[in-house]
């Protein structure tokens, strides 16, 4: 019964689409308005869409209706779980210290350089590395990879700038995930990039509020 449930299909204008890729999405949103709220629950909640989107992302592995395989998409799945793991007992420890689990921030000078560092090297190195296993659309699919490891590991400090990032992975996820035929997680990624925009808005009022807008060194 497992195995039918993980392999239903729905079709969408004709295109065979996997309920779990569906379901996959909806908790990854479900916990992106999670973490614009600031409760510790949106950890747990991602963690379930990221197993989900993991077999979703193994086309060749798990014969998905795409048969492709993405390995950046595939790896950031189980990056998110290492993270959001750490970004979980990071909100508990702090959630227990006051009422809400973490205090929006701009990252410092030097997280700036760190995170631009990451970004260039992380997206070169492993553009080489997908693009050995095989992985459609290279380039995308480890600036995708890269740039979601940046993302959630600022949310889980409280760093507002993790939502620009996660605008950029969208601007690059779309035409990627539309051109491989995975139309849920594409359409999903649009209403990501309207939703981040709304969450980075939100936590700059709350940056405002509390008085931390001010960039340290």
């Amino acid at each position: 019964m497992l195995l039918g449930l993980l392999d239903a299909q729905v079709s969408i204008a004709g295109h065979p689409i996997l309920w779990r890729e569906i379901v996959g999405n909806g908790f990854g949103l479900a916990s992106a308005i999670g973490g614009m709220r600031r409760v510790v629950w949106a950890w747990p909640v991602g963690i379930i869409g990221n197993a989900l989107l993991f077999t979703v992302f193994l086309g060749g592995a798990f014969h998905t209706p795409q048969a492709l395989d993405l390995y950046g998409q595939a790896g950031r799945q189980l990056l998110f779980i290492a993270v959001s793991v750490y970004g979980w007992s990071q909100w508990l420890r702090t959630s227990r210290a006051r009422k809400t689990a973490v205090l929006p921030r701009w990252a410092s000078t030097t997280e700036r350089i760190a995170m631009i560092a990451v970004m260039v090297v992380g997206t070169a190195a492993f553009a080489q590395l997908f693009g050995y296993l095989g992985s459609y659309g290279k380039w995308a699919d480890a600036w995708i990879f890269t740039g979601s490891l940046l993302a959630t590991f600022g949310m889980a400090r409280g760093i507002t700038e993790f939502w620009l990032i996660w605008i950029g992975v969208d601007v690059v996820g779309v035409p990627l995930l539309f051109r491989a035929g995975f139309y849920p997680s594409a359409f999903l990624y649009l209403v990501y990039a309207a939703f981040v925009a709304w969450g980075f808005v939100v936590w700059l009022r709350i940056q405002k509020a509390n008085g931390t807008s001010k960039i340290s060194a």
